[in-house]
């Protein structure tokens, strides 16, 4: 990972708790002039928006260190550590609109429909959309878990604010002051789905979960591509580090080749991958012919 990639992934997490502040603000400013429970859900989970933020923040940083005695691989799995705490906190946000809107189903209290409150909102709705499409755009073409899990999150955000635009217009358009608060109920279903989803994903990464089926394929033909005079690889391993991948192989020699040859091998496989695992590691374990498989050349390990 270089030095400007890992400045810009922090640039861009300084920036997210910027654009998260200013959010919060314009929310805040709509629920004061209308009073509405759906509008006040909408901002509380900007508070956790926030906070995810500063967490993001963090695990960047964190994650930018380099390997050390402790920490061999690096430290880029803390990034799939935030987000996994980012999801849970998105579950505490979904947590306390429910709450609210209980409260506001039990007591529905009118609300008004000022257009200022809503223009704001609209706005705070227009800002987190543009920067959530910014952080899902860079947070995959950088690898960076963290930033990816922020502006899924913020995607979400903006849908329950689209949402509130429609709950706020059948109240108004009904006369019903129960729907505010229905709605805001609706929301909390959605957003614990979100929260699961983030944390789900990011689980994966902690666990050891294989890649995807690109990244696997293309692993596959740079191995096959310089094999060179190896009979095989076999066991073929890949998991996520962070921003990088971890590659695991067996490759198969003639006995007749000399450790010199199959070191150069295995050189070159390692320099065609470095690519493909984005500053990631590459282990070989070298074998004799009497291990071989009789398989196609490569094959990934299965169950």
């Amino acid at each position: 990972m270089s030095a400007q990639r890992n400045a810009r992934i922090t640039r861009l997490a300084k920036a997210s708790i910027a654009v998260g502040l200013c959010v919060l603000g314009l929310k805040g400013l709509a629920f004061v002039l209308t009073d509405s429970i759906a509008i006040l859900s909408d901002a509380l989970e900007t508070v956790v928006n926030v906070a995810a933020a500063v967490l993001a923040l963090w695990a960047v940083r964190f994650a930018a260190r380099p390997a050390d005695s402790n920490h061999p691989h690096g430290h880029e799995k803390a990034e799939f550590l935030a987000a996994v705490i980012e999801g849970t906190l998105v579950l505490v946000a979904a947590l306390l609109i429910a709450r609210e809107a209980v409260t506001g189903l039990m007591d529905p209290q009118p609300i008004t429909a000022d257009p200022a409150g809503l223009s704001v909102l609209a706005l705070a709705t227009m800002v987190n959309l543009v920067w959530a499409r910014v952080l899902i755009r860079e947070g995959r073409a950088l690898r960076s878990p963290a930033l990816e899990a922020d502006g899924v999150h913020l995607r979400a955000d903006v849908s329950t604010s689209f949402a509130v635009f429609a709950g706020v217009g059948l109240t108004l358009a009904t006369g019903l002051p129960w729907l505010d608060p229905a709605i805001a109920l609706c929301f909390a279903v959605y957003v614990l789905w979100s929260g699961w989803s983030v944390a789900r994903a990011n689980l994966g990464g902690l666990m050891d979960e294989t890649v995807d089926a690109g990244d696997l394929g293309e692993i596959e033909a740079i191995v096959t591509a310089h094999l060179g005079d190896a009979i095989e690889a076999h066991d073929l391993k890949v998991r996520p580090l962070g921003r990088g991948l971890a590659v695991e192989m067996h490759l198969v020699v003639p006995g007749d080749m000399t450790v010199a040859e199959a070191h150069d091998i295995c050189d070159g496989i390692e320099e065609a991958l470095k690519s493909a695992v984005h500053g990631g590691d590459v282990i070989i374990h070298l074998e004799p012919p009497e291990k071989a498989k009789d398989l196609d050349r490569v094959a990934f390990q299965t169950p």
